[in-house]
């Protein structure tokens, strides 16, 4: 099963709904709560780096029998430093993101950290790429 949602820099009034469709779609299989918790922290986090430093994107979930996989890409300004992006605490969220509450650092340590897999590339000026699997 592949769903593929749009998701739109800036927009965060609708931040978080992808990854609340695809917990949605989830529950209907029975997948443990811990494993869910995983996949809905993992996937927020993911969407809402494209609302708060991108100019669009998408993420594209492919359900699998035993795994959840997923793949985020967007269009902005990329991560120079994805090495320094990993750390915690580490962010380049504007003044104004910040104030919203987001924009902490903690957003692809929180990924690394609910995902059996994952890897992100990026290049300046043009996007990123970011794609993970989570066992079931």
């Amino acid at each position: 099963m592949k769903f593929c949602y749009e998701i739109t820099g800036g927009d965060f009034s609708a931040g978080g709904s992808a990854s609340s469709q695809v917990k949605k779609t989830l529950k209907q299989f029975n997948i443990a709560p811990q494993v869910l918790r995983r996949i809905a922290v993992a996937l927020y986090e993911a969407e809402m780096n494209v609302v708060a430093h991108a100019w669009r994107g998408s993420m594209c979930v492919n359900i699998n029998v035993d795994h959840l996989s997923v793949v985020v890409e967007d269009e902005g300004p990329g991560i120079e430093d994805i090495d320094r992006a990993m750390e915690e605490g580490f962010s380049t969220a504007t003044e104004e993101v910040r104030q919203m509450g987001f924009g902490a650092g903690m957003g692809l340590p929180n990924i690394r950290k609910n995902s059996d897999e994952m890897e992100l590339t990026s290049t300046p000026g043009i996007g990123t790429r970011l794609t993970l699997t989570i066992r079931f």
